[in-house]
């Protein structure tokens, strides 16, 4: 065991007093590494970030754990023929519909309805386009997707009386009240004076789209507005984490129910919760990965290779070392140990700089644009693995090149 341990640890020092003895050779052949262990890194923490980013959007405007019925719901994509099957056979839903699952689901704790258009909205000679409008129960504030900056939200009395209040985003009191208190103005939604009771907290913008353009109202007040045709959108959320499934089966045997349907018949209407929408973004981002990773690994190859032409020179360079080696008694197991301990030494410091490049990008990136940068361990253990990997079947034939070395004719060659 000693005799095998001093033996290694002899390859190592040799190869690694070849390795610093040729700084800027080193340099170049680690290069091609880093950029590759990099690239890897900041992909796969590109696509984490996405996916944390899609997920983080979705709870913004969804809310944690929360389900979605309507009329038309669904995840994935859909046939010409399935499509105009849902159209056929879904019905509407209905504002009686939200006090029907609400009794019917004991384990949910919010259940609300809303229905949305878009329209402009005035105050005074100023105007902001194309601003959604909410109809929504006075519990709607409760989903806990967003909160309230100043004021209050309307009232269960407020939505049975249909009374004309709202409550705005942030960016239409930025647009039409700049250093003036909104609360208790008038604005008008299309021709419609509302009164503003409240403010909705600042949610930014989600893939593009602003999400404080919106001004919410009871609706009852949008129904009477714009009639009471359209199907508008239950939502709602559990008691608790432990009961969310509970609540999406109660939730579905109480439409099924409302909709007289029997045992086998498909379901006409729609229902998924944010579970099902993030497996959905999880499912996506793989695909991804499984595209985009190998893509950039083509380059940790592309680095592997020059590690070996440079290990080939290095053998060439090094002939008469070996062939010294060899007569003063070293074996050949000794001499494919010190040029593939040194390969894969170039390989795997060449990994861990990438990984602090890697990170270093990313949080440029993080600091510079709105994209979550996600640096996870698997990537890393791939990144690190794989360069490593690199070393050892990449120096494994100039190793072996070595090795193979007869020492008479190494000695002969010219120093």
């Amino acid at each position: 065991m000693r005799v095998w341990y001093g033996t290694v640890w002899e390859s190592t020092r040799i190869a690694l007093q070849s390795i610093f003895s040729h700084k800027m050779r080193t340099i170049l052949t680690l290069l091609g590494i880093i950029f590759g262990v990099a690239s890897v890194m900041v992909v796969g923490a590109g696509i984490e970030g996405l996916e944390t980013w899609v997920k983080e959007s979705i709870s913004k405007i969804l809310g944690s754990d929360s389900f979605i019925l309507d009329k038309y719901a669904h995840l994935g994509e859909l046939t010409e023929e399935e499509w105009e099957l849902m159209i056929r056979r879904n019905k509407d839903l209905r504002v009686s519909d939200i006090g029907f699952v609400r009794a019917l689901c004991p384990d949910c704790e919010e259940v609300v309805g809303e229905v949305s258009t878009s329209r402009n909205l005035y105050y005074g000679s100023e105007e902001v386009y194309d601003t959604q409008v909410v109809g929504a129960s006075a519990n709607r504030i409760f989903l806990g997707s967003q909160e309230l900056d100043e004021g209050r939200y309307f009232t269960g009395e407020e939505v049975r009386r249909s009374r004309f209040v709202c409550v705005i985003g942030s960016e239409i009191q930025e647009k039409l009240f700049q250093g003036l208190d909104p609360i208790g103005k008038t604005v008008k939604i299309g021709t419609e004076p509302m009164e503003i009771i409240g403010i909705l907290e600042k949610l930014g913008s989600t893939f593009g789209h602003s999400m404080d353009n919106v001004v919410h109202i009871p609706i009852t007040t949008f129904q009477k507005m714009y009639g009471i045709r359209r199907s508008i959108t239950i939502r709602g959320t559990a008691v608790g984490r432990d009961r969310f499934e509970s609540a999406i089966g109660q939730v579905r045997t109480a439409m099924r129910i409302r909709h007289k349907l029997k045992p086998g018949e498909d379901d006409t209407f729609g229902l998924v919760s944010t579970e099902d929408i993030n497996k959905d973004v999880d499912q996506f981002t793989q695909m991804i990965a499984v595209v985009v990773v190998p893509i950039t690994l083509i380059s940790l190859v592309v680095g592997g290779i020059v590690v070996m032409n440079i290990m080939l020179v290095s053998v060439t360079e090094r002939t008469f070392e070996v062939g010294l080696r060899k007569s003063l008694g070293a074996r050949r197991t000794d001499i494919l140990n010190q040029f593939l301990i040194e390969a894969v030494f170039l390989a795997a410091s060449g990994g861990v700089i990438g990984l602090g490049f890697a990170t270093l990008a990313s949080s440029i990136i993080e600091m510079t644009t709105p994209m979550t940068m996600t640096i996870r361990l698997s990537y890393v253990l791939l990144a690190v693995g794989v360069s490593g990997g690199i070393g050892i079947i990449f120096g494994i034939f100039p190793a072996y090149k070595a090795s193979k070395l007869d020492p008479i004719e190494a000695l002969r060659t010219e120093r």
